[in-house]
């Protein structure tokens, strides 16, 4: 499998398999796991989605830190990943964590298609 690079791929992908869906649900479950009180509709656009999952990392990772490290260990997102990035500027944290959240999520999807 190789990871989509970029959000507009991993969705053009999600899309094309018709997993966006799939993708949803399984971001849901794990939110709901980690007691984030974010849930998303089925039907909410891709933009959205990225937005407000952003807007939550952001706020994670000001006032709730360890809700932020207990999603990031839910959702099982690479810890040298996590490491490799860039913390100086928490809004750009922010985007990179939460495609690297939406790219793990992917992953799990793919996989349960793959071989389900």
């Amino acid at each position: 499998m190789n990871l989509p690079v970029s959000f507009e791929d991993l969705v053009s992908e999600a899309e094309t398999l018709n997993l966006y869906k799939k993708l949803i649900q399984q971001l849901n479950k794990d939110l709901l796991y980690a007691n984030i009180d974010l849930e998303f509709d089925k039907e909410t656009l891709p933009t959205s989605l990225k937005f407000v999952l952003q807007e939550t990392v952001f706020n994670l990772i000001n006032s709730k830190f360890s809700d932020y490290l207990n999603l990031l260990y839910i959702v099982d997102v690479s810890e040298i990943k996590i490491k490799s990035l860039e913390g100086s500027d928490a809004l750009k944290l922010s985007e990179d964590v939460t495609f690297l959240l939406l790219q793990r999520e992917w992953q799990k999807v793919w996989f349960k298609a793959q071989y389900s």
